[in-house]
């Protein structure tokens, strides 16, 4: 059972608890906003532990179909060039993701289940997320691969939208780049390790679909068993608004109040644009770009994966805590989105084989250090802690937007004038970002 509030106590006082709790972590960052108290070392390992599994076990199960084994079953379906294909199938489960994550952030923080608001909708995403990604894997219909591949989106969302909202439930504000760091590091090593599993597989495919199931399943359910219980939120006010009451609840917060909001969302939205991009398109690039056969492809690819998962996870581990330390959250990630731009030159400027390496070098140690304190800073530049699932669902549309055009604007760029000219435009896309997170005012 959590601590959050004493179980003895009625609803009412528990409430009252609750709010007292969020008042004392305001005003003292080693506080937590779920107790308002400090946190036990313990419990904060965790915290950390279930963070970084969680990333690990999606993002491996994900990677594992969506940058090696998807490309390639693409390739059977009939009568559609694959490259376009990837770019349909990527821009309709974007759309999915971006209706599921803002979907379930909502849901959660209006659920009152005496398992918590988050808990139970991160098991049932699990379950919604692995099955339907197994099964991408089994049929060549393209519609019917879509909707499947779709569905799967809105398992993973389900899990997503919760797993960060708890950042802002249950997480003091001064450890959150930390913590942060520690999901970074878990996703960011998760597709490396996802692609170099996928690599491996790529002659016999149906392993491979059943581990990635399996792995995204694993996902949320670990993370709930290491995680400290949630506390039930029964006694948390219920709402009783009408039809029209909820659909309002999706509204977004008001411009005029939360600026910096949007420019964080721009500045993901530019970044994940960026990433995306090449990210998606990486067993193409490394086949049509650089000219290698499916097989030294797949080789290339476990090599680079190789390189990501160890730079990524350096990047993620040190710039969390040092973003703590010094108290700043905008520095780590203009650096980072400056280093993904470099990296991305590197195979533009040399279309070999070592250019795809430097890439998988810098780029990866620059999007570690990116996802590891981009979620601390989105957390921080939070107009309402009381609907933060909402609000970072919508944050998270700037991922989800990302993942639809990344692959819509790769797709019509290689299909028109060839993959060299895409290399700059993901550049662009990632400088332009860091614009957007320099004009910040409200965060260091």
């Amino acid at each position: 059972m959590s601590d959050s509030v004493t179980p003895e106590l009625g609803n009412s006082e528990r409430l009252q608890a609750h709010k007292a709790a969020l008042a004392a972590a305001e005003k003292d960052p080693l506080l937590s906003p779920e107790t308002g108290k400090p946190v036990p070392r313990k419990t904060l390992l965790r915290f950390g532990a279930s963070f970084l599994l969680f990333g690990v076990l999606w993002m491996s199960g994900l990677g594992i179909v969506s940058i090696v084994l998807l490309p390639e079953h693409l390739k059977q379906v009939p009568g559609v060039a694959p490259e376009a294909l990837m770019g349909i199938v990527n821009a309709c489960t974007a759309v999915a993701s971006l209706v599921s994550n803002l979907l379930f952030g909502n849901f959660s923080d209006r659920s009152r289940s005496r398992y918590g608001r988050r808990t139970p909708w991160i098991i049932g995403g699990a379950l919604l997320g692995g099955v339907t990604l197994f099964l991408t894997g089994m049929t060549t219909n393209p519609i019917l691969l879509t909707i499947v591949y779709c569905l799967c989106m809105f398992g993973l969302n389900c899990m997503i939208a919760p797993m960060v909202a708890i950042l802002s439930d249950r997480v003091p504000s001064g450890v959150r780049g930390t913590l942060s760091a520690f999901y970074g590091a878990g996703s960011t090593i998760g597709s490396p390790i996802g692609s170099l599993i996928g690599a491996s597989m790529v002659t016999h495919m149906l392993p491979g679909f059943i581990l990635a199931g399996v792995l995204m399943f694993l996902g949320g359910i670990v993370a709930i068993l290491i995680m400290p219980r949630e506390s039930s939120a029964a006694y948390l006010p219920k709402d009783e608004g009408t039809f029209k009451d909820v659909l309002r609840s999706f509204q977004p917060p008001r411009f005029h109040g939360a600026h910096d909001f949007y420019k964080a969302f721009a500045g993901r939205l530019c970044m994940l644009l960026s990433y995306q991009m090449i990210s998606a398109y990486q067993m193409y690039i490394v086949e049509k770009y650089v000219g290698q056969s499916v097989t030294q492809a797949a080789a290339t690819i476990s090599v680079m994966s190789i390189i990501t998962m160890v730079v990524s996870l350096l990047g993620s581990l040190v710039s969390g805590p040092i973003s703590d330390i010094i108290g700043r959250r905008k520095v780590p990630v203009i650096i980072a989105s400056v280093l993904f731009a470099i990296g991305i030159a590197m195979p533009w400027v040399s279309p070999t084989v070592m250019g795809m390496y430097l890439y998988a070098g810098i780029a990866g140690f620059g999007y570690g250090v990116y996802s590891s304190v981009d979620q601390a800073l989105n957390v921080d530049v939070l107009p309402s802690k009381d609907e933060a699932g909402k609000d970072l669902g919508i944050l998270n549309l700037a991922t989800t937007l990302g993942q639809m055009t990344g692959p819509l604007v790769m797709s019509f760029i290689t299909l028109t004038w060839g993959y060299a000219a895409a290399f700059p435009t993901a550049i662009a896309a990632a400088l332009i970002g860091c614009v957007f997170i320099m004009t910040i005012k409200g965060v260091k």
